[in-house]
């Protein structure tokens, strides 16, 4: 019988080791030695880091110091927390400084197209997951690898050699092998594998208009600050990250279409468009009673990595808003869009029938599948059967929330979709 996923959200599982280096941490931190985490010495490490300094537009200091006095005022990171929060944020800071250096390096990746991308969206845990991983078997997709989600940029001050693997697939094994050591139960949650496809919502990272922070952090005062700015300066340059990694990376014959997965987009729909105007959209649905507690166990686990305190109620309030604000605005924003260029998906269909929902989206969005994909899909369903790392165990009442009050606050839209419960 298959291993369940702890709830026992307030006492996250800690390594011996990690134990001991919050110890040490505390202690050092009481005299002023800690991971510093302001925008001075961010920047000049992602400098020194990268051998760079030209940012290109300077925009990302306004999210990145909201995000650094969130952290301070509200996340209570440990120690190795805060180390880790800061080596992510000198990561993001250098793939900026890298597409900065790329794009002036050389000129035609402005001029790269991106035709008619395909963009799967839907609250978390609606089987987007599921959706991307299948879907980017068909050779005629090109989908985000997780190692590349890590760093879009190639490492240009660490050049592959010649027959050796691009050193960005060694730092996504690095950090797979981390999360297993500190957070073992987060495969049976959300598997991340350095060889497979991740979503796109790390591509917003350089950006720093980014809901990585929110997903690993308690960090409300952020969360509201980007819920109220204007996210059109952040597609465009999501544009810019996917036209580099197409030039990078073209697919079978150069012509490949994107692929690209996030729920970020189901509150941004607008802007998304307006960046790709012959986008396609596939929208999954599922009982909101389930992907709300499903995402709340998720984000419980997240926060465990980086802070001793996780208050599952806490969690089960914010996040109960934070999802309905986004299928209202992503609602809102189909009906101004039109309906022509969406796909909807059910989870029950995804789960009973997967090659039927494949079958129905490729031809949907223009892109059969060829007998060869279908073959590979059907072995990857077989060699990834659900829960193949354990049962995720979760229920609303952990986070202080019931059926019926998650029932009321999606009413509309699981009237608009016909979504049943589960």
């Amino acid at each position: 019988m298959s291993r369940e996923t702890s709830r026992r959200y307030a006492r996250p599982y800690r390594p011996r080791a990690v134990e001991l280096a919050n110890r040490a941490g505390g202690l050092l931190a009481r005299i002023g030695l800690e991971a510093r985490l302001d925008e001075v010495s961010l920047v000049a490490a992602a400098r020194r880091r990268t051998r760079l300094h030209f940012f290109g537009d300077e925009g990302f200091r306004i999210p990145l110091r909201r995000l650094l006095a969130a952290i301070e005022a509200e996340a209570q990171l440990h120690p190795v927390g805060r180390l880790i929060v800061r080596q992510i944020l000198i990561r993001a800071l250098a793939s900026r400084l890298r597409i900065a250096a790329l794009f002036d390096r050389h000129s035609e990746i402005a001029a790269q197209p991106v035709d008619a991308p395909i963009f799967i969206v839907g609250l978390q845990r609606t089987g987007t997951t599921l959706l991307q991983r299948l879907l980017a078997l068909h050779p005629g997709l090109r989908a985000l690898a997780s190692w590349e989600a890590v760093n879009p940029a190639p490492l240009l001050e660490r050049a592959p050699r010649p027959g050796k693997p691009d050193p960005r697939l060694a730092d996504a094994l690095l950090a797979e092998r981390a999360v297993r050591y500190m957070a073992p139960d987060f495969f049976a949650i959300h598997p991340i594998v350095a060889r497979g496809q991740e979503e796109d919502s790390l591509l917003f990272d350089p950006s720093l208009y980014a809901t990585t922070a929110e997903a690993l952090m308690n960090v409300p005062s952020f969360t509201a600050w980007l819920d109220a700015v204007d996210h059109g300066p952040a597609y465009a340059e999501y544009r810019r990250v996917l036209q580099l990694l197409l030039w990078q990376r073209p697919g079978p014959g150069g012509t490949a279409r994107w692929l690209g997965k996030t729920p970020l987009h189901l509150e941004h729909l607008d802007a998304l468009v307006a960046s790709f105007p012959d986008a396609w959209i596939v929208h999954t649905h599922r009982d909101p009673a389930r992907t709300v507690a499903s995402l709340c166990s998720m984000l419980a686990h997240a926060r465990g990595f980086f802070s001793d305190r996780v208050d599952p109620r806490e969690i089960g309030r914010q996040w109960l808003a934070r999802t309905r604000r986004m299928v209202e605005r992503g609602m809102a924003a189909r009906e101004r869009i039109g309906e022509r260029r969406f796909l909807d998906v059910h989870y029950r269909e995804l789960q009973g029938d997967p090659l039927k929902a494949i079958h129905r989206i490729c031809e949907g969005v223009g892109a059969p599948l060829p007998p060869a994909a279908e073959r590979e899909l059907r072995g990857f369903l077989a060699a990834h059967p659900q829960h193949e790392h354990g049962v995720h165990a979760y229920a609303l009442a952990d986070f202080g929330l019931g059926e019926a009050e998650v029932h009321e606050a999606f009413a509309a839209y699981r009237d608009r979709y016909a979504v049943a419960s589960d």
